[in-house]
């Protein structure tokens, strides 16, 4: 009867630990996506420790990579469409901040999903008796 009651709640603490994501969570991913999709005003600045000083400042709609410790790419979409790609090297003496400007309108409830119709392949039903 013990060996029961500890699956139990072993499986309960399960899942309360794997439903844990929290509404800040959500809200967090949903920013981060409409700024990757270019809908959010940022200010991203590389100041130098050393000197105090900003190094390099951009302001406008762009998109961040920063998984990359020794580096950062930034995405830039100007208003007449077209796109530039940015590059910033880090070190020791830098470091960098993104502010959102405007503030992002999202829904914590929504997503998307989105199909691409090349990439769909054709397939027919068909009924034998």
């Amino acid at each position: 009867m013990k060996k029961k009651i500890i699956s139990v709640a072993a499986v309960l603490v399960m899942c309360i630990i794997l439903a844990g994501c929290t509404e800040a969570d959500k809200v967090s991913e949903n920013v981060s996506q409409e700024a990757d999709n270019f809908n959010v005003l940022r200010r991203f600045a590389v100041i130098n420790t050393r000197t105090d000083k900003v190094e390099f400042e951009l302001i406008g709609a762009f998109s961040l990579d920063a998984s990359n410790s020794n580096k950062i790419s930034v995405i830039v979409e100007k208003e007449d469409g077209t796109y530039f790609k940015h590059i910033i090297g880090l070190n020791e003496d830098v470091f960098y901040v993104v502010e959102d400007l405007g503030g992002a309108a999202v829904n914590k409830y929504k997503y998307e999903v989105n199909y691409i119709p090349e990439s769909i392949v054709p397939f027919t039903i068909t009924e034998k008796e």
